[in-house]
């Protein structure tokens, strides 16, 4: 199973939605009767987060009764998730549950898809996930993208070590840091040190002078294709990472050019899944 957020997340996503208690069941007078609640699948759908809803549900004070793991790749009219309990429990669980279903859901769901077409032309590409994340939904983003066969590219700033021209500017440029890189890797050999290039004569710069991976930005496959040729001839210990624009109408244009990796953010964002919920006596 892939990691499970927290209680202390649970609870806030509980707490925002009801923060003072369900006001149409209790008006009604049918809280404390019992029914069930299904999820299902509306179209061909990668799930995400199936165990953190049926934790909501059941920090609501349902039970849940059936649930398949995240990662489980479903077609239209799966039933997935259930649960039993008060109509109080149902509908207090009801639409956080549905949110993150469809939100991690639509992630992992175009992340398989980018992964698919990747690797149907290159087995062994890696496809990797930005930190554009939108802030606060970062532990629902990765759990998502890993249900959906990638990986994180970086989870923070404090992780890995990846030079930007923003970075270089401050140190009098490319040529000034690409000089320090060897104290730089001496300093910290744990790490990998990647290094983003514009044009492919940064990228052999940077190859050559001993990074462990080139990050090549926004440029195009048929250019990427000659260099990443070049590279891995020269420089055969070298990885390259493909950044900039990746969605999954070009992933396997960009995964045909020889490259290592492909670093996205497109995933992230898109259509939720389509998930139908039933709550009946």
């Amino acid at each position: 199973m892939l990691y499970q957020l927290p209680d202390s997340d649970i609870e806030r996503f509980i707490e925002e939605d009801v923060p003072y208690g369900d006001l149409t069941t209790s008006l009604l007078g049918i809280g404390g009767h019992q029914g069930t609640i299904t999820f299902t699948s509306r179209h061909h759908t990668v799930l995400s987060c199936t165990e953190e809803a049926g934790r909501v549900l059941e920090k609501c004070g349902a039970t849940v009764i059936s649930r398949l793991p995240s990662g489980t790749e479903v077609e239209a009219g799966t039933a997935f998730l259930a649960a039993t309990g008060s109509a109080m429990s149902l509908h207090a669980g009801w639409k956080v549950a549905m949110n993150l279903l469809e939100y991690a859901s639509g992630i992992a769901t175009r992340t398989a898809g980018v992964v698919q077409a990747a690797r149907t032309i290159n087995p062994g590409i890696s496809v990797v996930t930005t930190r554009k994340s939108f802030p606060g939904t970062k532990k629902v983003a990765i759990k998502a993208i890993l249900a959906g066969g990638a990986l994180p590219h970086r989870l923070g700033l404090s992780e890995t070590i990846l030079v930007f021209r923003q970075h270089t500017a401050f140190i009098g440029g490319l040529e000034q840091f690409l000089d320090q890189l060897a104290p730089l890797k001496a300093r910290a050999p744990e790490n990998k040190v990647i290094v983003e290039a514009d044009t492919a004569e940064e990228a052999l710069k940077i190859a050559a002078a001993g990074a462990d991976v080139v990050q090549v930005d926004k440029m195009p496959p048929e250019q990427l294709t000659i260099l990443a040729s070049e590279i891995h001839r020269k420089f055969p210990g070298v990885k390259i990472s493909a950044a900039g624009g990746i969605n999954a109408d070009n992933a396997a244009l960009y995964a045909g050019t020889g490259v290592d990796m492909l670093v996205l953010s497109s995933v992230y964002f898109g259509k939720p899944a389509d998930i139908s919920v039933v709550i009946q006596p």
